[in-house]
């Protein structure tokens, strides 16, 4: 069985572990690298090359927008997913036209 390849971008660790862990209760995902800024995720996307990114979009140094257009021309192929608190629909058009492949709000919360 191939894994899907995840890669998760977030400057709070609390976040990234939580969303790893409950990643990793799928056989069929397999998380690949954490990043903690713009500049960590660039390069582990480059040397990983993950499916998907989960990527923040406020993170310091370099923030979610500008990581994800560098990734993007090297890596077309490779899915980003922004997480964010921001449910302003300029950041999504504003995401869409970058090459997102999806948007999804920290406070969404999933329907049993």
């Amino acid at each position: 069985m191939t894994k899907t390849k995840i890669m998760i971008a977030d400057d709070h660790a609390l976040v990234r572990e939580g969303i790893a862990a409950l990643l990793n209760f799928h056989d069929d995902i397999d998380v690949v690298g954490q990043a903690s800024d713009g500049l960590e995720a660039i390069r582990l996307a480059h040397q990983l090359k993950p499916d998907i990114i989960l990527m923040d979009i406020s993170m310091p140094t370099l923030g979610g927008f500008e990581a994800t257009l560098e990734i993007k021309k090297t890596l077309p192929d490779t899915k980003i997913i922004m997480l964010t608190q921001y449910d302003d629909r300029e950041y999504v058009a504003r995401f869409l036209k970058a090459g997102i492949s999806g948007y999804l709000l920290k406070k969404a919360v999933g329907m049993n």
